[in-house]
C-alpha cells in the first residue's frame, strides 16, 4: 500500500462486512484512522483499528450522539462513507408500507443523518470527501422485483448531487459508488431468498446471477472499496456530484 489516505479521518457505516468492511480495510491499509460502526459491535472485531463503535443508523439519537463523541475526541472526519443499506426483493405488490419505509429509513433516510450530524464539522474544518452507497439498479437501470430497492437507490443519487451542488464551494465533494452484482453477505441472503421463492437450486440460483453478468462474472466487494478509495483520497479532487458505476457492464 502507498498510504493514500495518510493524515485522513474516515467515518463509516456498515463496516462490519461486506462492501463497507472491505472499504473500512483498504481504507486503514492507506493511512487512514478509521472510525468503524455497525448496527452488530462484533463484526468490527477484526478491523485493525481500536475506534469501533455499534451504531443504529436509523437512531437519528445514536448518530448525532456518537458525531458529537466523534468530533470532540478526534475531530471533524476528513471522509464521510455511508455504506449502511438493505435489499428489498420484490415489485409493487410485494412492498408494503413498511417495506418501503423500512427502506428508506436505512437506505436514505441513515444518510441524511450522519450528514446533518458530521457536515456542519467538515464544513467549519475545510471541507472533505462524502462518499455514498447506490447501485446499479436506481435511476441508471431498473431490474425486476427490485422496486422499493431501486428507489431509494435512485433518491440515493439525488441526495448525492444535492449535496455536490450546495457545498462546491466550501470544500466538500460528495460522489455515490453505484455497484452491479457484488459477492457479499447480503448477495448470499438474496441467493436464498430467491431460490426458495423460484424452487431452483442453491447453485443453479448463483448461476443464474453469474450468467446475466455482462463481464460474465461477478463482482467483489473489494473492486468496490478500490473506487471508495479513489473518491475519498485527494486524487479525485475535481471530482464531484457524479455516480460512479462499479458493475461489471450492468448498464450498458
Amino acid at each position: 500500500m502507498t498510504g493514500r489516505l495518510n493524515g485522513k479521518l474516515a467515518f463509516i457505516t456498515a463496516a462490519g462486512q461486506g462492501i463497507g468492511g472491505a472499504i473500512a480495510e483498504t481504507f486503514i491499509a492507506e493511512g487512514a484512522t478509521v472510525i468503524a460502526t455497525d448496527l452488530e459491535a462484533d463484526k468490527l472485531k477484526a478491523l485493525n483499528t481500536d475506534k469501533r463503535f455499534a451504531l443504529d443508523a436509523r437512531s437519528t439519537a445514536q448518530v448525532e450522539e456518537l458525531a458529537r463523541k466523534i468530533i470532540g475526541d478526534f475531530g471533524a472526519p476528513n471522509i464521510l462513507m455511508n455504506c449502511a443499506g438493505f435489499v428489498h426483493q420484490g415489485t409493487v405488490l410485494d412492498c408494503s408500507e413498511a417495506d418501503w419505509d423500512f427502506s428508506f429509513d436505512l437506505n436514505v433516510k441513515s444518510m441524511h443523518r450522519t450528514l446533518r450530524a458530521f457536515l456542519p464539522a467538515m464544513l467549519k474544518n475545510g471541507g472533505g470527501s462524502i462518499v455514498n452507497i447506490s447501485s446499479a439498479v436506481s435511476s441508471v437501470r431498473g431490474v425486476p422485483a427490485r422496486y422499493a430497492y431501486g428507489a431509494t437507490k435512485a433518491a440515493v443519487i439525488g441526495l448525492t448531487k444535492a449535496v455536490a451542488a450546495d457545498f462546491i464551494r466550501q470544500g466538500i465533494r460528495c460522489n455515490a459508488i453505484c455497484p452491479g452484482t457484488i459477492v457479499s453477505p447480503s448477495f448470499d441472503q438474496r441467493v436464498v431468498a430467491t431460490a426458495e421463492t423460484s424452487g431452483q437450486t442453491l447453485a443453479k440460483t448463483r448461476e443464474d446471477f453469474t450468467s446475466r453478468q455482462p463481464i460474465g462474472r461477478l463482482g467483489t466487494v473489494q473492486e468496490v472499496a478500490n473506487l471508495a478509495l479513489f473518491l475519498a483520497s485527494d486524487e479525485s479532487s475535481y471530482i464531484t456530484g457524479q455516480p460512479h458505476l462499479v458493475d461489471g457492464g450492468m448498464a450498458l
